[in-house]
This record gives structure tokens, C-alpha cells and sequence, in this order.
């Protein structure tokens, strides 16, 4: 809103200092700033009113040391997150911009999920709160929506660069080339970001045309489906490893950021030509975005370090993990995941793990017998006798390590 403020004040009146709001990194700064701040500010007024509505949490005695202590800190702070990010973007993005809109869409639809779970829990004594198919069914829902816009939205496109041969013509030409002139014509695209092959692009229609080249047409199938298990195992995962104080978030913060560069860089012609990756034309707009969710989860981690004051819940972790799986799938880096995401992958896996050996031990020998000492994974680092902040600093610097992975594979083919 203050964006389309400025702007008129500029085209108007020439009010000084308007023009800043035209500039992506200035509204960037702004947009982080003004996050942390709602975050540190009202997020101590949320955690109070949290507590004066008896929104404790109900820890199940599980024999980890200083988890008793934790009962009746305040759960769904994952409410100080979603609205330390959505002010910001309502006031400084261009709310027209479909990245933006699906963004916004994401965050009320997966706060919504985490919210009817997290209110079950507390006002219903439901300790199960939502079923297991419902949070399921939402997610595939919004994977059907990511999905479809994603494909059949007209400002969904992408540039690739012409054939060498022909930039090397119009470079012999013209040195001093524009790089916008090394670009195809914008146009719809199912490709995206595979790290380790030749190119770095894989395009989801040739899962088909295989068979086929006629299939072609039905690639968004293959598109959407492919949205929808990207968001249920990225939410998931993120839901999973918010068990310890500070690990969901600060780990969340490291890859948000991450994604933050890469939208940049693609939506900016000049350095996408530079690194020769993918140009996507009006992505940039979701550093915004980026910058104010950073710097809510950096906001939240003010009181949700060890001890922390306040847990997100499923409000936030469902919210967290299905905004990281929108920002991927829009910058075309979302088979980046398994590395950038890998402290969530890791987490998944050692719950499915655990699940699948206990079932097949307990089918075979009569008894169930179990991988981990406690799953997820950040459970058996407990069980093993590290204080919960020494694992989470230990996440956090295996999920920097990543980080850098996956910017590195960008230039690994």
C-alpha cells in the first residue's frame, strides 16, 4: 500500500524521497526491519495474550531432559510470524504480482490448517488435534492451487537465452550488447533447476513426451502433481523438526534466505545472463516477501531461543514449511530441496525410518525394535545426552553448510 502511495506522491508531486520505494532493495531493508520490529514488539503482547487465554502447551512426558519444565509455555506463536510478514508485504509489494498473491494465498490457507490444529488441541482436549488426512487434504489442496496458477497464469513465464551460435553473432555484432538481447521472447515453460546435469534446467514434459510427443500438452498434470508433494513433504518436514526451542526457525531463517538470493538473481536479467541461469521475469518481487518473513523468523527466535517463551505450533510450522515450498517451486529451484532442505529431509526420513523398522521387527520377531534412540532425529540427539542448544547450533551450521552447497551446484554440470 505504501508502495502505491509513493509512487503516486512521485508521479504527482515529485515528493522527495518517494522514488526510494521504486528501488526493490530499499523496500527489501524496509520490509526486514519493519518485520523484526513487529515481531520483537507485539510479538511480547501476543505471547501475553496467549498465556492470559490459557494457550499453554501439554508436554507428554517422553523422559528428555528439561521437557517437563516446558508445559504451559505458550503454543500458536506462529501467529507472531504470519503477521510480522504479512504487514510488511501488504505495505511495501506490488500486491498485483501473482508470486506475491500466491505468497499471501499460502500463508493465510497453511495458517489456517495449523490454527484449526492447534485450537483443537487446546479447546476440544483433542491431543491429536486435526486429523492426519485433513492437514493432508489441505496441503494437496493448495498444491492443486500453487500448481495450476503456476502453469496456466499468463505472468508465469520465463526467458531462456537464445542458441550460443546466435549470441555469438550478436555479440560479434554488437559488443556492447544489451543481455536482455541474448533472450528468447517471454513465453510458458515447465522447465526448472536439477543441480549436477549438463545445463542445469529439467523440463517436467519430457516425463511424457518419451512416450509420446504429443503428451506435451498434458505436462501441467505432471506440474501440479509434482507442486503437490513438494509442498506436503516440505510442510511436513518443517512440522517435524519444530520439536526443540529455536530449531524450526532459525533453520527456516537459513534457507529463506537462501531462496531470497536466488529470487533476486533470477529475476534480474543482468545476473542471470552473468551466472547463466534461468531468467523469470517479474520473480524478483518475492524478495520482498523474503525479506519480511526472514525477519520475522529472526524476530521470533528473540523469544523462542532456548528456553523459549513461546512455541509456534502447527500454525507456524505448517505456515513455514509451506511458504519455503511455494518460494522453491516459483524460482524453479524446488529439486534443490533435498539439499537445501536437507536438516528437514533428514527429519522426515528418521521418522519414516523409525516407523517402517518398529513395524517390520515387531511383524517378524515379535517385537519392535527401533533405529534411533527417539525419533525425529533431534529426539535421539536428547536421548543421547546433548543439551538441546548444542543440537540446534549444530543444525543451524549444518544448514549454513548446505546453504552454500546449493548455491555452489549452480555452477556445477
Amino acid at each position: 500500500m505504501l508502495y502505491y502511495l509513493f509512487e503516486y506522491l512521485e508521479q504527482q508531486f515529485q515528493f522527495p524521497g518517494a522514488s526510494l520505494f521504486g528501488f526493490l532493495t530499499f523496500r527489501a531493508a524496509v520490509a526486514i526491519i519493519l518485520s523484526l520490529l513487529i515481531s520483537t514488539i507485539f510479538g511480547k503482547r501476543i505471547i501475553r495474550f496467549l498465556q492470559k487465554k490459557q494457550m499453554g502447551e501439554t508436554i507428554r512426558d517422553l523422559g528428555l531432559e528439561g521437557q517437563v519444565e516446558k508445559a504451559g509455555t505458550p503454543t500458536m506463536g506462529g501467529i507472531i510470524i504470519i503477521l510480522a510478514t504479512l504487514i510488511p508485504v501488504l505495505l511495501l509489494a506490488k500486491l498485483e504480482n501473482i508470486y506475491i498473491i500466491l505468497l499471501i494465498v499460502t500463508t493465510v490457507w497453511m495458517g489456517v490448517i495449523g490454527f484449526i490444529d492447534d485450537y483443537l488441541k487446546k479447546f476440544k482436549n483433542n491431543k491429536d488435534g486435526l486429523k492426519g488426512r485433513f492437514k493432508v487434504l489441505g496441503q494437496v489442496g493448495l498444491g492443486i492451487i500453487i500448481g495450476a496458477t503456476m502453469y496456466f497464469h499468463e505472468d508465469v513465464t520465463m526467458k531462456e537465452k537464445l542458441p550460443e551460435e546466435q549470441q555469438k553473432v550478436l555479440l560479434a555484432e554488437n559488443p556492447n550488447i544489451s543481455p536482455s538481447k541474448l533472450f528468447e521472447d517471454e513465453a510458458k515453460s515447465t522447465k526448472t533447476t536439477i543441480p549436477f546435469v549438463k545445463g542445469n534446467e529439467f523440463d517436467y514434459a519430457d516425463l511424457i513426451t518419451w512416450i509420446n510427443p504429443g503428451l506435451g500438452k498434458y505436462a501441467w498434470i505432471i506440474f501440479i502433481l509434482a507442486s503437490i508433494v513438494i509442498i506436503t513433504a516440505v510442510s511436513n518436514g518443517a512440522n517435524l523438526t519444530d520439536g526443540i526451542d529455536g530449531l524450526a526457525a532459525g533453520t527456516s531463517a537459513i534457507i529463506v534466505l537462501t531462496l531470497g538470493i536466488f529470487a533476486w538473481v533470477s529475476g534480474n536479467i543482468i545476473f542471470s545472463d552473468y551466472l547463466d541461469i534461468m531468467y523469470i521475469p517479474r520473480v524478483e518481487e518475492i524478495t520482498i516477501y523474503i525479506a519480511a518473513f526472514v525477519g520475522a523468523l529472526i524476530g521470533f527466535l528473540w523469544y523462542n531461543a532456548y528456553p523459549a517463551q513461546v512455541f509456534m505450533g502447527d500454525t507456524g510450522s505448517l505456515t513455514i514449511g509451506g511458504i519455503i515450498a511455494v518460494i522453491a517451486i516459483a524460482v524453479r529451484k524446488e529439486w534443490l530441496i533435498p539439499v537445501l532442505c536437507g536438516v528437514f529431509v533428514a527429519e522426515n526420513l528418521s521418522v519414516m525410518m523409525q516407523v517402517s523398522y518398529f513395524k517390520y521387527t515387531r511383524k517378524k520377531h515379535g517385537e519392535g525394535r527401533r533405529i534411533f534412540k527417539m525419533a525425529p532425529l533431534h529426539h535421539h540427539y536428547q536421548k543421547s545426552g546433548y543439551h538441546e542448544s548444542k543440537i540446534v547450533t549444530r543444525f543451524w551450521i549444518i544448514g549454513i553448510l548446505l546453504a552454500i552447497i546449493s548455491i555452489v551446484t549452480l555452477k556445477i554440470r
